[in-house]
């Protein structure tokens, strides 16, 4: 039985190919993520012990921030105690932040986040074992900084040059005395990093004579826990120490953990892709069963049993899983390949190391591959063992017959009614809860549509019967010949279903939160400008003050971000100008006015003051971020908005008692409204510091909508897999129509239907087909796209259902494409039969 096997998978290369390319992409992206997640974990985490290997001890400070006037680091004289302990070679002071340097064109180089500052702290031998030079050396002077190499060519800027850099402070201009490499992960991250000499990192970042780390080199044969054990008295519990050894454990674990989500991620759209695939695999044993009819009742009749008869299809099934897993793992190191330089290519910049080809993604290939084969073709492997002797001595078309689908339509009703009752029930649940109740939905839904759609197929195909008309007799056949065998139908239109489904949720998803976005921002927003730190740090006094002065600037109001306690517990604060604020953001007032704010009022979100019984004309006991108490006084009701905190009161009460206030955004109304005067003269007024982003109401509606649009077009092109492969599954179905209907077809070419005409058959068959899954994909997309906007509703106050309805209509029109496409081969050999040969075909 298995040379029957093996003989029938050498003669059926073509009819085998489509299956082959299903598992073999679907294998592809499982191996890929496996070498791909172990490539990524290997580099960074021989990246991590290369950054530890000369450090014996690490001291992080733990600064108390419900103290002000407590220690800000660890202590130049800390330093010196911790240097002069036994076996310990050097301790290493280091202090960090935000520093951004721009282009010639004045932009940021780096993505903000991973723009960093650091101090230059050469040992004895004038060196910093944690840079490398490649020209020019650190900087010595308070004047002086160095670039590491990616920035320095990104900007075009060498040695001797002046480049200008921006910290939360005012834009400073140094000379560049040196460019480095290095192996920081800001740098890697497709950031920046800036040297500054130590006094000057200081006096930015924390306070003259202070650090935030001490790193701790040991002297040969010294051991790094004796150290650990001496510093640790010395600090005491404003810091944390921990060997070097220790540090690099801990960080391998967290980049494991990270990109285990990333892993998750890309292997959840593999088993997406291997699902659609089970549907095609079992078409394909099916085809090939039904023209081998004949064969299997005669191997029945000698003797086979059907067990034997089950087993040589499996057989076969495994075969073609082996060699398809086999080229899956070629592409997929191929694909872990194009990922790596794909990462590399939009900045984000993996250390180097070679690729990890593991014995566990070729295991996991090799498995997922036969198992998925093997499983899709049990079922028809059943079926082929059904076959009954007797079969051998009529027609290989034995005319099929309608067996009852009511146990079928029984259990598929029920799961898809469960599936329903779990979406319905998620989105009146809400949160994190009610989309894990939605999950579960989905997938009992999709389960059950499965079951059904055979069901499903004859009157939905029915309704597009009218719109066959007009293409005549091709037209009619086709729409008879979709529905001639529910099953295969609804089993090709799975396929599609579940890759529309889930492109279309995400669609419904995408454009409902993007709409709410819009409307937040239209709605909210009356500033002309609203300002921020491109680090995501808040802006500082002096910047604020500096807006105030802008020439035409006819409203100017930050939003200070604060804490106030009431009653014990914390409740966020924003800090605004009286008087100002009503222009530049729209706050619907309830109740009292935010005129009330210049009196020294607080002004209180609605949700906020229904919940604590708050009402205009309440005093409310406060303590501040310094502990000091107070009473405030409710001078409005208003509802609650995304730019401001549940409470809003004078930026001036704020600033009394905390020195240092966070200012994530500033906004500006300007006498005009917006032009690129107008910004160019905000900006000025910033001292042209390209660390601050001065964004319009366009630049703020994209800003959001562009993670939106990302997001989306990455779930896309990662869902356009399992798209091919129903693609896929549409030319297998017309394969095994066409050959099932040689006779029917050779009989109408013989009473006149000409070539054309068949073809257009077969296309029309493909189109119907195509969009019959569409249709079903769509329709549950649409209401798992609902279900979950309705658990976000809370979060947006401006949500209300969005259908694309021009994406959906993309979305049907490339349905039909699918369907145009896939009948091409098939059209042609239905064309292109003799219709004697057909006719006498058994």
């Amino acid at each position: 039985m298995f040379r029957t096997a093996l003989r029938n998978v050498l003669a059926h290369k073509a009819r085998l190919l489509m299956t082959v390319l299903a598992v073999m992409l679907g294998v592809a992206f499982v191996s890929g993520t496996l070498v791909f997640t172990d490539t990524l974990s290997n580099a960074f985490r021989n990246q991590s012990a290369k950054s530890y290997d000369d450090i014996a001890v690490a001291v992080s400070a733990v600064p108390d921030q419900d103290d002000p006037n407590s220690a800000p680091g660890l202590s130049e004289q800390t330093r010196q105690k911790i240097a002069a302990i036994d076996g310990v070679a050097s301790a290493t002071g280091r202090v960090s932040g935000f520093a951004g340097v721009p282009d010639k064109d004045g932009k940021l180089i780096g993505a903000g986040w991973s723009n960093k500052g650091t101090n230059f702290a050469p040992g004895q031998n004038g060196k910093d074992s944690a840079y490398s030079f490649t020209s020019g050396n650190g900087p010595v002077e308070d004047d002086q900084i160095a670039l590491d190499r990616e920035t320095a060519d990104k900007g075009g800027y060498k040695v001797g040059d002046q480049v200008r850099v921006a910290t939360n402070g005012p834009v400073e201009t140094y000379t560049l005395v040196g460019v480095f490499t290095t192996e920081d992960g800001a740098v890697n991250a497709g950031g920046s990093l800036v040297l500054f000499d130590t006094d000057v990192a200081q006096k930015l970042y924390l306070r003259p004579g202070w650090f935030q780390d001490v790193n701790v080199a040991g002297e040969p044969g010294a051991d790094a826990e004796k150290i650990l054990a001496a510093v640790k008295p010395i600090v005491g519990d404003k810091a944390e120490a921990k060997t070097g050894q220790a540090l690099a454990d801990q960080q391998a674990e967290d980049i494991e953990s990270g990109l285990s989500n990333l892993s998750t991620m890309l292997l959840a759209f593999a088993a997406i892709a291997l699902f659609v695939g089970v549907f095609l695999i079992s078409n394909t044993f099916t085809m090939l069963i039904a023209q081998r009819t004949k064969e299997l009742a005669l191997m029945r009749a000698v003797g086979a049993s059907r067990g034997q008869i089950t087993r040589s299809v499996l057989a076969e099934a495994g075969l073609v899983g082996l060699v398809a897993s086999a080229i899956g793992f070629g592409l997929g190191i191929g694909l872990a390949a194009g990922l790596r330089s794909g990462m590399n290519a939009f900045g984000l910049k993996i250390p180097a190391g070679d690729l990890i080809i593991g014995a566990s993604p070729l295991v996991s290939a090799l498995v997922v591959g036969i198992l998925v084969t093997m499983v899709a073709a049990l079922l028809p492997g059943f079926r082929a063992a059904k076959i009954p002797p007797v079969a051998a001595m009529n027609s290989v078309h034995a005319v099929a017959t309608t067996k009852s689908l009511v146990t079928r339509n029984i259990i598929g009703g029920i799961i898809t009614g469960l599936g329903l009752l779990a979406i319905a029930g998620g989105a009146s649940t809400g949160g994190d809860s009610g989309r894990m109740l939605i999950g579960l939905g989905a997938f009992l839904a999709l389960i059950g549509v499965i079951i059904l759609i055979p069901l499903l197929a004859r009157p939905v195909i029915a309704i597009a019967r009218p719109v066959l008309k007009p293409f005549g007799v091709a037209g009619s056949l086709a729409g008879q010949n979709a529905v001639r065998n529910p099953r295969r139908t609804g089993a090709t239109a799975s396929a599609l279903a579940i890759g529309l489904t889930l492109v279309t949720g995400l669609s419904v998803l995408g454009a409902t939160v993007g709409s709410a976005v819009d409307r937040m921002t239209t709605d909210q927003i009356k500033a002309d400008y609203m300002i921020t730190m491109a680090s995501g740090d808040g802006l500082n006094q002096a910047a604020l003050d500096a807006v105030r002065k802008t020439p035409g600037a006819t409203a100017v109001s930050p939003q200070q971000a604060g804490w106030l306690e009431v009653k014990g517990d914390f409740t966020s604060a924003s800090g605004v100008t009286p008087g100002d604020i009503e222009k530049v953001l729209n706050l619907k007032v309830i109740d009292g006015s935010l005129g009330s704010l210049a009196d020294g009022q607080v002004a209180v979100a609605d949700k906020t003051a229904e919940k604590r019984g708050w009402k205009v004309g309440s005093t409310l006991p406060v303590a501040f971020g310094d502990k000091k108490k107070g009473e405030l006084k409710v001078g409005a009701v208003f509802e609650g908005s995304e730019f401001v905190s549940p409470l809003v009161l004078d930026a001036k009460i704020l600033t009394a008692h905390d020195p240092k206030p966070y200012i994530p955004q500033i906004f500006v109304k300007m006498d005009g409204g917006p032009s690129a005067a107008a910004e160019k003269a905000v900006m000025k007024s910033l001292g042209d510091n390209p660390a601050m982003s001065v964004m319009d109401q366009k630049d703020i509606r994209d800003q959001f909508g562009g993670i939106i649009n990302m997001m989306l077009n990455i779930m896309y092109g990662l869902l356009a897999m399992a798209l091919v492969i129903a693609v896929l599954g549409v030319v297998n179905t017309l394969a095994m129509s066409v050959f099932e209907r040689q006779q029917e077809i050779g009989m109408l070419r013989a009473i006149g239907l000409d070539r054309r005409r068949v073809k257009r058959m077969v296309r029309l068959e493909a189109v119907v087909i195509s969009l019959f899954g569409a249709v079903v994909g769509i329709a549950l997309g649409s209401f798992l796209g609902w279900a979950i906007g309705e658990t976000l509703r809370d979060s947006l106050p401006h949500y209300a259902l969005v259908l694309p309805w021009g994406r959906i209509g993309i979305f049907l029109l490339l349905a039909g494409l699918v369907g145009v496409l896939a009948s091409l081969w098939p059209a042609r050999s239905a064309a292109k039969l003799n219709m004697l040969q057909a006719i006498k075909a058994e």
